[in-house]
């Protein structure tokens, strides 16, 4: 049987600073053939690194699937990113500067390629079919060890040349000095494990290891984990107060707190605001792989089809 091109399968590929997650996903949103590996790192020609690897992934996908050939390919990859111009603008982790991602995929693969943003491919599939898919103004944010967001105004996803949406250098009120600090120093999952480090001389298991000990009566924990969420709610707020945001969607690392997280956001936002109408915050739904379904996303608008 031979498929057309809106129902065979396409490559997804989905490159963090740490690894590189790949697959084909077919006409249905189902990955076969999931893949992880390293992210290759070379300062000398970081971008044609990464895409000789994703060389080396589409032969293997394409040997162990004989029977479907992808007639398209999407990468996504962190920075900042002009996906019209197919262009890595900046990645501070993986070393590229206005690397020609699209054309040179395109080389290399031999299919047409998608080429966007990680956060905002992501945040696209857990907009469309997550628990904010009824809202038209909403902001998605990712919060690991940094932060990052995808912003929807409209139903329409805000790119301003790759530049939108870094929520995680928004400035926020310092807890630690007068003055101001960025979100991410702050609100990260990572910040949170760093503060309160710092601030104990306990070193600790990540965010959630800082939540345990705040639950157990730790005030140093407490104090820090309460900041987190001030400055969280800080941004939401100004997210709220300039584009009108109706619903923002927390995912990541974080977002494993569930409640524990969301509620006192809630309280905090609440507290915050004044007339303005108060935001949905939605606990992200679709987990690890909203990254490669998004890529998938943008590589079968190629063909015309959905995932």
């Amino acid at each position: 049987m031979v498929l057309g091109a809106a129902e065979s399968p396409v490559l997804s590929f989905d490159v963090g600073g740490t690894d590189i997650k790949a697959g084909l996903v077919d006409a249905h949103g189902t990955v076969l053939g999931m893949r992880r590996v390293p992210t290759p790192l070379d300062p000398a020609r970081p971008g044609e690194a990464v895409l000789d690897r994703l060389a080396e992934l589409k032969a293997e996908l394409a040997s162990e699937f004989p029977e479907a050939p992808a007639k398209a390919a999407g990468i996504i990859v962190p920075g900042i990113v002009d996906s019209v111009a197919g262009v890595g603008i900046y990645s501070a982790n993986l070393g590229w500067r206005n690397f020609p991602f699209t054309a040179e995929a395109e080389k290399r693969l031999g299919i047409p390629v998608a080429f966007d943003h990680d956060v905002r491919s992501a945040a696209a599939v857990e907009h469309s079919f997550g628990g904010s898919k009824e809202f038209n103004d909403v902001v998605v944010m990712v919060v690991g060890t940094g932060i990052a967001a995808a912003v929807f105004s409209g139903g329409k996803a805000v790119t301003a040349g790759g530049f939108a949406g870094e929520l995680g250098h928004a400035q926020v009120p310092d807890p630690d000095a007068t003055g101001s600090t960025i979100l991410e120093a702050v609100g990260s999952a990572g910040a949170i494990a760093k503060r309160y480090h710092r601030a104990s001389g306990n070193p600790v298991n990540g965010a959630r290891g800082v939540l345990l000990r705040a639950n157990a009566g730790d005030v140093v924990a407490a104090r820090v984990w309460a900041d987190a969420v001030d400055a969280l709610a800080f941004t939401i707020c100004q997210c709220v107060n300039i584009i009108g945001t109706e619903a923002v969607v927390i995912g990541g690392g974080l977002a494993e707190a569930g409640d524990e997280l969301l509620e006192p956001l809630r309280k905090r936002v609440d507290a915050i605001l004044d007339f303005q109408r108060r935001p949905h915050l939605i606990r992200a739904q679709l987990g690890q792989d909203a990254g490669l379904l998004g890529a998938a996303l943008n590589a079968r608008a190629l063909l015309g089809g959905t995932p």
